[in-house]
């Protein structure tokens, strides 16, 4: 994307072309992107099949509205998120990712504990039950939209488990693409900051989760001073290991931070599950902690309007995975949300599921 379309929002049109120096890094990440993807996808379908979510009785009826997707059109938009990875690390915006399979042994315990954990996900699936957390003890202090098993996931944002869980469970869902697709929002980021020095920089990850998108930033910005922040002790406790950075177990709503303190914030798949009132709060703490030409990198689902071909996929997805605010989510007007907030498009993207935006707290 050149400077003119990088300020104007237009969508990238063309992935850059990999400088001599980081070919072999660009094919070494889609060598080991591609693995990821056959082993995650193989472990999907294996969840798929024990639990067999879209047979039998549910308390959720799926309806769909959108036409059936086709097959050939989701899986060029499946591969083309590997192909923006991989060309972003050949033009050396970022070094390769460290979110392989790694140590088989581990994958494979990771991959089985995903489909131990199908079945019970698959039983409050069909008996709708998504706020079983909420009879834990210790979750009273929690604001009520957060105290849900979001995905039906056993054990909500509250459990070492859960968080534990988490990378592989989104991995196995989205066939290995999960990292691609949330580093369009580090692909923002790097090409905005490209030649500038880091030191001095400062970061927050904000709904840091359990830490992936954190290590990514650990490692494509080493210089700055970059910490995470989440509202969940245990999934903040991950992210601290996952990445080697600090973190804040903080709400979104109330940021622990000084006005205008901040370079930039990162922000991953957090707005489409916080309830409509709450996401201008949160836009709004956003700008008030950027510095003057701060930036916000955003990733978060496609909307309709972006994937017209993939809507019914759109659908499936609140109705499977108890993603009570995504509807409402999936019809806001974005630039107009964060532009209240005072904040601009700068740049845009996406890949698969997910889209990317760069916004700037104007000088």
């Amino acid at each position: 994307m050149d400077e003119r379309s990088a300020k104007s929002g237009e969508p990238r049109e063309a992935v850059p072309k990999g400088r001599g120096a980081f070919a072999l890094d660009g094919a070494s990440q889609r060598a080991r992107a591609a693995i990821k993807a056959a082993w995650w996808t193989a472990a999907g379908g294996v969840t798929r099949a024990l639990a067999q979510p879209t047979r039998g009785e549910a308390k959720v009826r799926f309806e769909p509205q959108g036409p059936p997707v086709s097959a050939a059109r989701l899986r060029r938009a499946y591969l083309a998120a590997f192909d923006k990875d991989a060309a972003d690390v050949a033009a050396g915006l970022y070094p390769p990712a460290q979110d392989g399979l790694g140590d088989p042994a581990e994958a494979f315990r990771q991959a089985l504990d995903v489909i131990a954990d199908a079945r019970a996900v698959d039983q409050r699936r069909r008996r709708g039950d998504g706020v079983e957390v909420r009879e834990e003890p210790g979750t009273e202090a929690y604001p009520n939209y957060y105290r849900q098993n979001f995905h039906y996931q056993s054990g909500g944002w509250f459990t070492d488990a859960s968080a534990r869980r988490y990378e592989a469970q989104v991995e196995a869902l989205f066939s290995g693409a999960a990292g691609a697709m949330r580093r369009r929002a580090l692909s923002l980021l790097a090409r905005h900051w490209r030649g500038q020095d880091q030191r001095g920089l400062k970061v927050v990850d904000l709904a840091c989760g359990s830490g992936a998108f954190l290590a990514d930033l650990a490692t494509a910005f080493p210089r700055a001073a970059i910490a995470g922040l989440d509202l969940s002790r245990a999934y903040l406790a991950a992210a601290r290991s996952r990445s080697g950075r600090g973190g804040v177990q903080a709400n979104a709503e109330r940021l622990p931070f000084a006005d205008a303190s901040l370079d930039a914030v990162t922000c991953v798949y957090l707005f489409h599950e916080l309830p409509p009132r709450v996401r201008p709060v949160v836009a709004a703490e956003i700008a008030r902690v950027l510095k003057p030409g701060g930036v916000l990198a955003f990733a978060d689902s496609v909307q309709p309007i972006d994937e017209p071909d993939l809507s019914r996929l759109l659908e499936a997805f609140p109705a499977y995975f108890h993603e009570p605010y995504y509807s409402t989510y999936a019809q806001a007007d974005l630039p107009a949300l964060f532009g209240a907030a005072g904040l601009s498009v700068a740049g845009q993207d996406q890949a698969f599921l997910t889209k990317a935006l760069l916004l700037e707290k104007p000088w």
